[in-house]
């Protein structure tokens, strides 16, 4: 009974971090934009394997994994399964993870989130924010971080060497009043 208590609190969880037009278009243009970079291989929604380390200490509420919203690899997990097969969880971490704020999440999540990432090796993480048209851009810790927002040219992250033109990861479509 308790396993079936433990899925319906992951399914409510679930649901109260559903994400928006801003949230899934904002990801889908950054997704775009870093795909289109050679040197990285994009991933949305992978499972990172957590279990080499307490996720509880960060207090989130998953035990062995978390999922970012975009994932980026100089050199990405192998790929070696037959068709038909597929790795779940992977357990090689991302040069960077990128997490998309949507209207129902608190930024504390994503911020305990970002710890976690560190500490798994992680070496950049962003906190994009659509509602501000702001992106933190932190490396090594939670106190390392530059702020772009809309009035700035381009988001920069020296770690992975990325500029991008903020006004392009903010873009809605054409038919769209801003």
């Amino acid at each position: 009974m308790s396993e079936l208590i433990d899925f319906e609190d992951d399914v409510l969880d679930e649901r109260k971090d559903m994400p928006s037009k801003r949230h899934s278009l904002t990801q889908t243009n950054l997704t775009v934009l870093l795909g289109n970079d050679e040197r990285f291989s994009t991933f949305v929604e992978l499972s990172l394997d957590a279990t080499s380390i307490d996720l509880s200490q960060f207090g989130l509420k998953n035990r062995d994994e978390v999922i970012p919203d975009i994932c980026l690899y100089i050199d990405p997990p192998w790929f070696d399964d037959e068709p038909g097969d597929d790795e779940v969880r992977v357990t090689k971490m991302p040069e960077c993870a990128i997490e998309v704020l949507s209207p129902t999440q608190a930024i504390n999540d994503l911020l305990k989130k970002i710890k976690a990432y560190f500490a798994l090796g992680v070496r950049s993480s962003w906190l994009v924010m659509p509602a501000l048209e702001e992106i933190r851009v932190f490396s090594k810790k939670l106190r390392h971080y530059k702020n772009f927002d809309i009035n700035d040219s381009d988001v920069v992250d020296e770690i992975m060497d990325i500029r991008l033109p903020i006004q392009k990861v903010f873009r809605r479509p054409s038919n769209v009043a801003s």
